[in-house]
């Protein structure tokens, strides 16, 4: 029972850590509008809200993993769990290599859930063992802000794949452990506010560290792109915006972030491109308010995040800060 408890108070830290993306967003605007206004603008907003909230559905799914003892590697009897803020988690059938985590439509956090994400897995997989697979299907999961009723509604698959080995429990348990999840998919469909579709493929690599002792560690999370599409590598992402253009987007520094800087990012650099209009825009994290490149220490944060194009022939900046 114990160990129950440290690993549910070590799970909502990691929820918490997985909504840095969202967080960031809702200190740029309260209405999540384009940062700036450029041809592919809002492809860049969109593509950071859908990446916050499939990390976000990742971790859950690895919660749920973690948690059942049947696919987790405990050898137990697995139990329906409910009581979470905002969705269900429906065990029942995992005698037949399924969860279903059932989104139950009450507003947590300024986010309404709707819709259902079903992991599956090849009879005899534990979720423990490095290199297991599991299946995410998205049926109709949809996220409104309850805020301003924008939403994006997720459709279609992807496979979450324990690299490392281990779960939550070893980051809790063992000292400087690091698990590491992939997500990868095709053809992930993304129906917006306004009607509009996006089609994603999604390949990112996400590892965990929780150097310290239970509670007192911090949790630090690094995501890298490992797709490829052409000559292009190191993408977390590629597809087909709501307006049709096809885009890329390229982690070319890792990024990372942790708990104490209120999930702020604390590093890293995305470039997303917009392929039919041959336009790109640069995100850098983890600047000063200058927009220079900032180093932070243990207990210091950096003041925000500069976002660079180009227009004209000439290269324009604008920098954001976190609070």
């Amino acid at each position: 029972m114990k160990s129950k408890k440290i690993l549910y108070g070590f799970a909502l830290l990691s929820f918490s850590a997985a909504l840095t993306f969202t967080a960031c967003k809702k200190k740029e605007t309260d209405k999540e509008e384009p940062a700036v206004e450029t041809p592919d603008g809002q492809s860049g907003t969109d593509n950071r809200e859908v990446t916050s909230e499939n990390d976000q559905s990742m971790s859950e799914a690895n919660d749920a993993l973690s948690s059942a003892p049947r696919i987790a590697g405990k050898g137990q009897s697995a139990q329906s769990i409910t009581g979470i803020c905002g969705y269900d988690i429906d065990s029942v059938k995992i005698k037949h290599d399924t969860i279903i985590l059932k989104y139950n439509g009450i507003t947590c956090n300024n986010r309404t859930r709707t819709g259902m994400i079903i992991l599956s897995w090849a009879p005899g997989t534990k979720w423990s063992t490095a290199g297991a697979i599991i299946k995410i299907d998205y049926v109709n999961y949809k996220i409104t802000r309850a805020s301003d009723q924008r939403s994006i509604m997720f459709n279609g698959t992807q496979n979450l794949t324990n690299v490392s080995g281990g779960t939550w429990l070893n980051l809790v348990l063992v000292t400087n452990y690091s698990l590491v999840n992939s997500i990868t998919g095709t053809n992930l469909n993304v129906k917006f506010e306004d009607g509009k579709t996006a089609v994603y493929n999604i390949n990112r690599k996400i590892t965990y560290t929780y150097p310290g002792t239970f509670p007192n560690g911090i949790l630090t999370i690094k995501a890298e792109g490992i797709g490829s599409n052409g000559s292009l590598t190191n993408l977390e992402n590629y597809g087909t915006a709501r307006n049709g253009d096809v885009f890329t987007s390229q982690v070319t520094t890792p990024i990372v972030w942790n708990v104490t800087c209120g999930g702020a990012v604390l590093q890293g650099a995305v470039s997303l491109t917009d392929v039919t209009k041959n336009y790109n825009l640069k995100f850098i994290y983890g600047v000063d308010a200058n927009g220079n490149i900032q180093t932070v220490g243990a207990n210091s944060c950096p003041y925000g995040w500069k976002l660079e194009w180009t227009a004209n022939a000439a290269t324009q900046s604008k920098v954001f800060g976190y609070n």
